[in-house]
Formats: C-alpha cells, sequence, structure tokens
C-alpha cells in the first residue's frame, strides 16, 4: 500500500512547493494578519487557513468537489459567498484607521480566535481551491497502491504538511517587519489601506471566476 516511485515524489513535492509559494488569498491573509497583529495572530490565520485546507482534501477524498466541479448552482453560491468575505474583510480594512497596528495587548488575545476562525472561512469559501484539489490530486492517484480515497487523502494531506515548512518561516518574518510598521500610526494607516484594496481585489477575481 502507498508503494510509489522515486519520480512520483520528486514530480509531486516539487508542484506542490511552487503550489504553497504561489500567492492568494490564503498567503495574503496570513501575512495581512502576520503585518497588522504580530507572529501569534499570524500563526493562527495559518492554522486557521490549513484547517480550511483540511476540509477540502477531506472533500476531494469523498468525491464532495465533485458538486462543486459540476454544479454550476453550487460553484457559485459558493463562490459568491466567498467573494463577499473577502470584500467585506478588505473593506473594514479600508475603513480602519490603522489601529489595528497599534492595538491593546488585551484586544489582541481576544480576537486570535476570531482570526483563526476568519482563517478557515478564507479557505473553506474558496470553491477554487476545492476544484483544484479535484482536478490536482487524482492524478497523483496510482493504480495498485491503495485505494483512491486514501491516496487522495493522503496526498492532499501532504499538502499541508509541505506549506508547514514554507509558511512559518513567513510568518516569522513578517513579524518582524510588523514590529517596525506598528511604530507608526501614519504607515499603519497605509497598511491597512493596501491590505484592504487587496482583499477588495481577490474577492473582485473570485466573484469574476468561471469553473
Amino acid at each position: 500500500m502507498f508503494d510509489y516511485t522515486i519520480i512520483h515524489w520528486v514530480t509531486f513535492l516539487a508542484a506542490v512547493t511552487l503550489l504553497n509559494l504561489s500567492p492568494g488569498p490564503d498567503i495574503a491573509f496570513i501575512l495581512g494578519q502576520t503585518l497588522r497583529n504580530g507572529r501569534r495572530h499570524g500563526f493562527a490565520a495559518m492554522f486557521g487557513i490549513w484547517t480550511g485546507a483540511s476540509l477540502h482534501v477531506a472533500m476531494a477524498a469523498v468525491g464532495l468537489s465533485a458538486i462543486l466541479a459540476t454544479s454550476a448552482l453550487a460553484f457559485s453560491i459558493v463562490k459568491w459567498i466567498g467573494a463577499a468575505y473577502l470584500i467585506w474583510l478588505g473593506i473594514k480594512m479600508l475603513l480602519s484607521r490603522g489601529d489595528s497596528f497599534v492595538s491593546s495587548k488585551g484586544v489582541n488575545q481576544q480576537r486570535i480566535h476570531s482570526i483563526y476562525w476568519q482563517g478557515v472561512l478564507v479557505s473553506a469559501l474558496n470553491p477554487k481551491v476545492a476544484i483544484f484539489f479535484l482536478a490536482f490530486l487524482p492524478q497523483f492517484v496510482v493504480e495498485g497502491a491503495g485505494p483512491p480515497a486514501a491516496q487522495l487523502l493522503l496526498h492532499g494531506s501532504l499538502i499541508i504538511v509541505v506549506a508547514a515548512f514554507i509558511e512559518p518561516p513567513l510568518v516569522i518574518l513578517g513579524s518582524r517587519l510588523g514590529v517596525f510598521l506598528r511604530q507608526n500610526r501614519h504607515v499603519g494607516l497605509w497598511m491597512d489601506r493596501g491590505l484592504g484594496a487587496l482583499f477588495v481585489a481577490l474577492g473582485a477575481r473570485l466573484a469574476a471566476s468561471t469553473r
């Protein structure tokens, strides 16, 4: 069971590494929260994104992602909810006064759980992620290597494992930059504006996407 060649693993890990390095709503959310609120919030956002990605992996393993790939209605519903959520997050940042960069410690402690769940929603409400997993993972299913569902679950889980080697260093580096940014309220204001505009753009791109 799970008997693969070296070429199989090299191809898969190379593709997954590039996938995790590619910019998108997930990376933008993680880095945005790190810059605005620090390392702990960055890790909370990261774990939330991983949780949402795990849901997509599980859906791909049991075949539920096929519904999004074949049903225009289901795809549209999830797409518009996800786009609206990203745009809402962006508008909140655009309307802020840079206060998130100088929030008190007590307030930050209370927001960690909220940021985690925001990360879950950012990832879970992106139907393009579900369809990507459905299209990407089956390419690495090898006949005779084990039950297809188990192979899908294995490879999908490894995508998150690879992310565990790539994203934490980004959070650490981002937190160091965030310390400098949080010392200047004016810079914090424009960081909120920039991140807000980015999330609105990402939401608009998701809304304009097709299957």
